[in-house]
């Protein structure tokens, strides 16, 4: 019998194999855009020839497998397999900056390129000399690429790669923007130790039916809708893109019973003009929330709205998830309770440890104070740090134990000396009916260091009045932290994870005040 505190890439295979025992013909993942579903059965079976067809090419463990698509069945398949194998996954985003994509490939320097066909990725290919397959698909062997290169190799129980807990189980890139994404290398123990905790915090069976629509070369949809469904046997159904009406289509068609977004997403769907819409997400039992704070006010309006409670969870690529605030006691304007295996603590610039509703840095211990190592120019693997991670959030821990995120490190605003968190002016400014998004930012004052200033979109049909907004903002907020100059915008600049883009903002209103040569 496995133990599951083996945690390699024979855990992995114990899921499969697991729940296509209970099941074979149970749908793993429904693919909503093309209307094609995997079975676990067909599932153990292709990881199996993954497995043969990686084994015949003299891939080993550590060996690095690139993946660049977009979400399907395809990609999540060669994901799995490739880490049931026991070599390394490094699922890359397509849509991130060209010039980072042309950099990330060499650096990786893969054995084997896997990638969507359908993609314009010529030049960035052509970056690598390991051979290249365009994807293909699972279930047609005519279809030329790495599927139908797989259909030909039999299913045998072959000697895995590696079994190691410690051995790489894949390679991911955090959403950078104007800089460089960063390569996050992640061991199967740090991978897989997180999938079983993460499903049991969420209450997940095998009746679950989780449509998530997010990119799957993140760390959050790795772990919350593809590897804890595994765990679990239930159902993922999987959207290539969010888009606001086709979102009620697909939870009220396929049933879904929890389904993933963020603070952008959730801001889209309180926007629909269609009443009947919450009728279609009866099935739900609840939307998860991450990747940036929720507003409360976003979060109260969407449960009056549409009767289904809010998740806000909170995590890291480098630690997985970390927190969620779902059941009976969850507490709005929180992630929830952290669990006790990540030693969370709030810390002060000197890593001393801070006592309740006292504001400093998040900081991790992960499971086992394990080593987080990131990917170097070079392609070689460095340590960022040992033992404890500080996440890049700040935040405090309340009397009860709920962990508040008040904003990132780098958005923090410093003018005069005081430290001013954006979300708080965000939240104050969204309390106005008129205005549909927010997005404050500090810029450069010769006199306090930093000045702030928001960006607001207006609701469709809405007349914004900035003197007014100014003077509102004088009113309800102390002087130090008033902004001292409100932007109407059309839109505001999101990150490839649907994040708010606070420095492009920021880089933007630099740029508009920059004194002429």
């Amino acid at each position: 019998m496995l133990k599951e505190a083996e945690f390699g890439p024979n855990l992995l295979r114990h899921w499969i194999d697991r729940a296509a025992a209970r099941d074979p013909d149970k749908a793993y993942i429904v693919s909503v855009d093309d209307r094609r579903t995997i079975s676990y059965g067909q599932l153990r079976r292709l990881t199996r020839q993954i497995a043969t067809f990686l084994a015949a090419r003299g891939i080993r463990s550590n060996d690095r497998i690139a993946l660049l698509a977009g979400n399907s069945i395809e990609h999540l398949a060669c994901y799995l397999g490739v880490m049931a194998y026991g070599a390394t996954i490094c699922t890359i985003h397509v849509e991130m900056n060209r010039g980072h994509l042309a950099q990330i490939l060499p650096t990786l320097n893969p054995r084997l390129a896997v990638f969507d066909a359908e993609l314009d990725l010529g030049d960035v290919l052509a970056k690598t000399s390991a051979p290249c397959l365009p994807l293909g698909l699972f279930d047609d062997a005519a279809a030329a690429g790495f599927y139908q290169s797989v259909a030909a190799c039999e299913p045998t129980d072959i000697t895995l790669a590696s079994t190691r807990p410690q051995d790489d189980a894949c390679i991911l890139f955090t959403s950078g923007t104007s800089d460089r994404p960063k390569g996050v290398v992640l061991t199967f123990r740090e991978l897989l130790a997180n999938v079983e905790p993460t499903a049991d915090g969420l209450g997940m069976t095998a009746d679950d039916r989780i449509y998530d629509f997010r990119s799957f070369n993140w760390c959050s949809a790795q772990v919350l809708s593809a590897l804890a469904p595994l765990n679990r046997g239930a159902t993922l159904i999987l959207g290539r893109k969010f888009t606001r009406s086709r979102f009620f289509q697909h939870v009220a068609e396929h049933g879904a019973t929890i389904t993933a977004g963020n603070p952008t997403t959730i801001n889209m769907l309180l926007n629909s003009d269609d009443p009947l819409n919450a009728e279609a997400l009866a099935s739900l039992r609840f939307v998860i929330s991450s990747s940036a704070p929720l507003l409360i006010e976003d979060w109260r309006r969407f449960e009056q709205h549409f009767g289904i409670p809010v998740a806000q969870g909170y995590g890291c690529s480098e630690i997985g998830w970390i927190a969620a605030n779902p059941g009976a006691d969850r507490r709005i304007g929180t992630v929830g309770k952290p669990a006790p295996y990540h030693k969370l603590a709030i810390v002060n610039d000197r890593g001393q440890k801070l006592p309740p509703g006292d504001i400093g840095h998040v900081e991790v211990g992960g499971f086992a104070d394990n080593d987080y190592r990131y990917l170097a120019d070079d392609g070689t693997i460095k340590v960022h740090c040992r033992g404890r991670l500080r996440t890049g959030d700040i935040g405090f821990l309340d009397t009860d134990g709920y962990l508040h995120i008040t904003g990132r490190e780098k958005d923090l605003i410093i003018r005069g000396g005081i430290n001013i968190s954006p979300l708080e002016i965000d939240s104050i400014l969204l309390q106005r009916p008129e205005i549909i998004e927010v997005a404050t930012v500090g810029v450069p004052d010769r006199t306090y260091g930093e000045e702030v200033v928001s960006f607001v979109v207006a609701r469709p049909g809405a007349i914004i009045d900035i003197d007014d907004l100014l003077r509102y903002c004088g009113t309800v907020l102390p002087a130090s932290k008033a902004p001292k100059q409100i932007v109407l915008s059309n839109h505001l600049p999101k990150t490839a994870r649907g994040k708010l883009d606070r420095r492009a903002l920021a880089e933007q209103w630099t740029s508009d005040h920059r004194a002429p040569a």
